[in-house]
């Protein structure tokens, strides 16, 4: 019995020394793409390397990564801020960014919270998943995160190799990432505006009389009370944001208010500032679009320039 299991581990060693030294090859180089994964990765690296370290942090969805210019603020504040803004996520992953944030980097001073009709909705599937693929292995926060999500299995939090099985596009994008440059993320302090025209997105949802209901997920309420609790406790300051939206496209939501009023309710009931522009005047004007829901880059920075004063008039400064 002693001479079968020590062939078998003489067997076993050699493949999982491979295994795992391909994963460490794969995963090391495809994390240095600026363009896979939705350029994701430059965000996650400087998290888990400790390279934020920001007093002002924004947190949100697409609407807050291309929204909001850290840059604008940590120069109009005199501080330094770092855009946290996670593409096509609610809470619940914005919330893994946030703790994967407190235990890699010093702690932010303040945390402006970008909310919209889906922070507190939570989808059945993991969204751009391609951009957990190098840092998933062994890794119990993002494993609890992404987990509740139909997409990876047990097996590939805790097998080398596993998850990429089948990811031909991941493999080959490492490949070309050992052999070339990095190239500069378009992304500053996680920030991005985009220079985008008007799309049709909205006329086509109009005239098919498309219209949207944001179910809020009871788990994911109950999550954010827990996280404003624990901000308070670190002596972290938080603001909700309501960044602008197109009038037309705020209109296709069925349940917007209810969604909305979640917000309001909880600002109360925290003490919590909130600044609402979805009737300021850029919500009225398409030049400031490229689609219904986010803001194109001149239309960022105006708005970013009304944030920073609004944050100085009610004296909200790290």
């Amino acid at each position: 019995m002693r001479k079968f299991i020590f062939k078998l581990f003489c067997f076993l060693l050699p493949i999982i020394t491979i295994a795992y030294s391909t994963d460490i090859f794969i995963s090391n180089n495809l994390k240095k793409s600026n363009l896979y994964a939705h350029k994701e990765y430059a965000t996650w690296n400087d998290i888990l390397e400790g390279k934020v370290n920001a007093k002002v942090v924004i947190y949100g969805s697409s609407r807050a990564w291309v929204h909001i210019n850290p840059t604008m603020i940590a120069d109009s504040l005199n501080t330094t801020a770092y855009n946290l803004g996670i593409d096509g996520h609610s809470f619940w992953l914005q919330y893994l960014r946030h703790q994967l944030l407190l235990q890699n980097n010093k702690k932010p001073d303040l945390i402006i919270y970008s909310i919209d009709e889906f922070t507190l909705v939570k989808n059945p599937d993991l969204y751009n998943y391609e951009q957990f693929l190098p840092y998933m292995l062994w890794n119990t926060p993002i494993k609890k995160s992404t987990y509740s999500y139909n997409h990876f299995s047990l097996l590939d939090y805790c097998i080398p190799l596993l998850r990429y099985m089948g990811e031909s596009n991941a493999v080959q994008t490492a490949v070309k990432m050992k052999k070339s440059k990095i190239i500069n993320t378009a992304r500053v302090r996680g920030y991005e505006g985009q220079e985008l025209i008007w799309s049709k997105d909205l006329d086509e949802a109009k005239s098919r009389n498309v219209k949207i209901k944001a179910k809020i997920d009871s788990a994911s309420v109950k999550l954010f009370e827990n996280f404003i609790v624990d901000c308070a406790k670190n002596n972290i300051e938080v603001v909700f944001v309501y960044t602008p939206e197109y009038i037309e496209g705020q209109r296709l939501f069925e349940n917007r208010e209810e969604a909305l009023n979640t917000f309001s309710s909880l600002s109360k009931k925290y003490n919590i500032k909130y600044f609402d522009f979805s009737k300021n005047f850029m919500c009225f004007n398409k030049i400031y679009f490229y689609n219904s829901l986010h803001l194109n880059k001149s239309g960022s920075e105006l708005f970013t320039q009304q944030l920073i004063d609004s944050l100085i008039k009610s004296k909200i400064s790290p």
